[in-house]
């Protein structure tokens, strides 16, 4: 599991350390995964709503809408391969993410982020563009399995960047990030369903390249994380980069801290067997329900 020796060793310590410029512009960078995930999170629901998508991809439910204005809208969505297009998404995210972990501790927080803004953009390039419902669907797909890699890369990405005291500050940033993300992707919808000529659908669709080109251009120039660093046996050029990131000479105890974290996370044996353990479960039981009542 990444986040075994990422953040360091929950010790109380106040290590020093200033919220450089350098290290808000990378963490503002890296939040644009949680913007993508907000709006293809709020984007599919409008498009589903617009006529001329629904005519094209999808008319039986069109026409079950069109025939009784008055049945439930449950029962107008009433089709599977509807449902096969909004949750592929959330499909592919769940096998992505199993995958995502063994990435990030191999390769590191910045690789992956990388893989991730990649899957995000040829996802949106194929649904805004899209021709047939199997190209939606592998849009969302891919889509999904960029939301597997990002939701993992990004929010610890964020942690080991973060000075001491601006951690939960800017990490809190990630889930912030996902809302506007709906919020935008509502609002959008709303603009682009009144353009003449029942196109608008793909510029929602396709919208989240932008964001996805965001997080790909700024992976490739952003710095990878100490404890990735420390990870993967380059710990001088992690101390080195530990004190460009916190703009302080004296990171020696920070330091020293990480490489322990580092050194005990790796002496984890089963870390997913040890979390079915009998003392795991209410945390275990609870990081299932919490998500699933909030979607």
């Amino acid at each position: 599991m990444p986040a075994a020796g990422g953040i360091g060793p929950g010790n109380g310590k106040e290590y020093p350390g200033n919220l450089t410029p350098f290290v808000t512009i990378t963490c503002i960078v890296a939040a644009m995964g949680g913007l993508i995930f907000g709006y293809d999170i709020g984007i599919s629901g409008g498009v589903t709503t617009m006529t001329p998508f629904l005519q094209k991809f999808f008319r039986e439910v069109w026409e079950k809408k069109e025939a009784n204005k008055s049945t439930n809208q449950y029962c107008q969505y009433d089709s599977q391969t509807l449902t096969m297009f909004t949750s592929s998404l959330y499909l592919a995210a769940l096998l992505a993410s199993l995958v995502a972990s063994t990435v990030i501790r191999k390769l590191g927080r910045r690789l992956s982020m990388l893989f991730g803004g990649l899957l995000f953009f040829a996802g949106a390039l194929i649904n805004g563009f899209a021709k047939a419902v199997w190209m939606l669907i592998v849009g969302r797909l891919l889509l999904g399995f960029g939301i597997g890699f990002a939701n993992q890369s990004v929010p610890l990405y964020l942690s080991e960047m973060a000075p001491y005291k601006y951690r939960g500050a800017l990490n809190i940033g990630f889930q912030l990030s996902i809302t506007v993300g709906i919020l935008i992707a509502n609002v959008l919808n709303y603009f682009f369903a009144k353009i003449k000529g029942g196109w608008g659908w793909r510029l929602s669709l396709g919208g989240a390249m932008v964001p996805a080109l965001i997080i790909t251009v700024g992976s490739l120039v952003l710095p990878d994380t100490p404890n990735s660093m420390i990870e993967r046996g380059r710990t001088e050029e992690a101390r080195a980069k530990l004190k460009k990131i916190r703009g302080e000479d004296d990171v020696d105890e920070e330091f020293r801290d990480l490489v322990s974290a580092s050194d005990a996370s790796k002496l984890v044996e089963h870390p997913w067997r040890n979390l079915l353990q009998r003392k795991y479960r209410p945390h275990l039981t609870m990081a299932i329900l919490i998500p699933s009542f909030n979607n």
